[in-house]
């Protein structure tokens, strides 16, 4: 066997509108169509492929320490892209990957869970954190 690539990642939600709202309008993937599942969710995705699945549950996954760190997602335009994080007032943090070409832009949806978005090195944008004050 060979892997080939990323499918998709699900996560679970008491918030379902509030995190497809954000998919959409922060990381700009669409919601489209899902199978009929018994459960409440939806599907988001960039181009032609759903890459994060939403599943609606009535309570919160019980607190502990989450085995899956980190979703990451590649991107481009940088300094718009942090230009968006800022007037929605979602803190963010800058990191720069030791020995790679590669700006991480690291940062939490509605339910907390870490994203981060990945930029090529030469992109221009301030690299300062910012707080979401």
């Amino acid at each position: 066997m060979t892997i080939q690539g990323f499918d998709h990642v699900n996560v679970r939600t008491t918030r379902l509108a509030e995190m497809v709202a954000f998919y959409e309008s922060v990381l700009g993937l669409r919601a489209g169509q899902r199978p009929p599942f018994a459960v409440a969710g939806a599907w988001l995705y960039c181009g032609d492929q759903a890459v994060v699945h939403l599943v609606e549950v009535a309570q919160p996954p019980a607190a502990r320490e989450p085995r899956l760190e980190h979703v990451a997602f590649r991107g481009t335009g940088m300094a718009a892209f942090l230009a968006l994080l800022r007037a929605r007032k979602i803190a963010y943090r800058i990191g720069v990957v030791p020995g790679w070409s590669i700006r991480q832009v690291n940062f939490n949806d509605p339910d907390g869970n870490h994203l981060h978005v990945d930029f090529a090195a030469d992109e221009n944008a301030d690299l300062s954190d910012y707080d979401g004050a």
